[in-house]
């Protein structure tokens, strides 16, 4: 029942979200309604497998566009992945420095508030590693949330006018909706690839493995199809995933840290800035990718979005 009402509640927000033309709106929408929910009434829940769904969904359907073009510029990402990698790093570093210097919290602590990793993953690692996770996990929840809720509008507003050449063919190849054989067969596929992925413990694996197996069954066969509301289900999947775990303890916790997650957030915004500018200027990326590669959340969540605001998913 908790679970129906979850998804009515975030389904709903988030088509109001997309209606009013919000990037990434099913599942910035779907966030706010859990929220929303959880806050007022404590009942929104959603279970693990909801999000395990989702990231294969969001895998399968990257790799159904996937091209053989796209596979033979795979090489050509090691340089803007060791710059992106490295903006990333010397950033986790100084807002290390920063967020210990400004909130009092040890030395290890501060340095995993500023790691740009999974909301889940990184508190378990730091709390095995002596840290505070409570404290981590505060931050990590500032940065997802304003990873997925704020910056794809930012981004927008930034590179309103900039023309994304490939948006054309993707929302033709997001309206395709195919034959139910071939939803079905490439649901199967992606479902089979996500699992193993999830079980070999490497990290999004879910979403890498679905992804790949996709994709290898749309290069050798051309059959494979996620239509565009498959897309919408896994975006308030995630949506409300992430919204289940904010209530209003979360909110009251974040007063004591909230300079240092504001302080946060707007590092990781300079951040998105420079590194695109240096993907834009040296690897040839658009303006708009390169921002979105640079963004501080999810591979899953940026995944959903990206089709959204006319980037190329893979």
């Amino acid at each position: 029942m908790q679970f129906l009402l979850t998804v009515i509640i975030g389904a709903a927000v988030g088509y109001v979200f997309l209606k009013g033309k919000i990037p990434g709106g099913m599942m910035v929408g779907a966030l706010v309604g859990a929220v929303v929910l959880n806050i007022s009434t404590d009942m929104a829940y959603m279970p693990y497998a909801a999000r395990l769904a989702a990231q294969i969904t969001a895998g399968a359907f990257i790799g159904a566009t996937i091209k053989r073009s796209d596979v033979k510029r795979m090489p050509k990402l090691i340089k803007p992945a060791m710059i992106l990698i490295g903006g990333m790093l010397i950033l986790n570093m100084i807002m290390g420095f920063v967020i210990h210097y400004t909130s009092g919290l040890d030395w290890m602590t501060s340095f995993f508030c500023a790691v740009p990793g999974g909301m889940s993953d990184v508190p378990i690692i730091a709390a095995e590693m002596g840290a505070n996770g409570a404290a981590v996990a505060l931050m990590q929840f500032s940065r997802l949330v304003c990873g997925v809720g704020v910056f794809p509008s930012i981004i927008m507003l930034m590179t309103k006018n900039e023309v994304q050449p490939e948006y054309e063919a993707q929302k033709k190849q997001a309206k395709k909706q195919g034959k139910t054989w071939e939803v079905c067969l490439t649901a199967c596929v992606a479902a089979a690839c996500g699992i193993a992925g999830k079980l070999s413990g490497i990290p999004v694996g879910a979403l890498m493995f679905s992804m790949i197996g996709t994709a290898i069954f749309k290069l050798s066969t051309d059959h494979a199809v996620i239509p565009l509301w498959l897309k919408r289900v896994a975006q308030v999947l995630s949506g409300t995933y992430i919204g289940c775990s904010i209530g209003l303890q979360e909110l009251l916790d974040l007063r004591f840290l909230l300079l240092s997650a504001v302080l946060l957030v707007l590092g990781y915004l300079v951040n998105c800035i420079v590194i695109s500018t240096l993907l834009h200027k040296f690897c040839g990326l658009s303006r708009r990718v390169a921002m979105l590669a640079a963004t501080p959340a999810g591979a899953n969540d940026m995944a959903l979005i990206s089709g959204d605001m006319g980037i190329s998913a893979p």
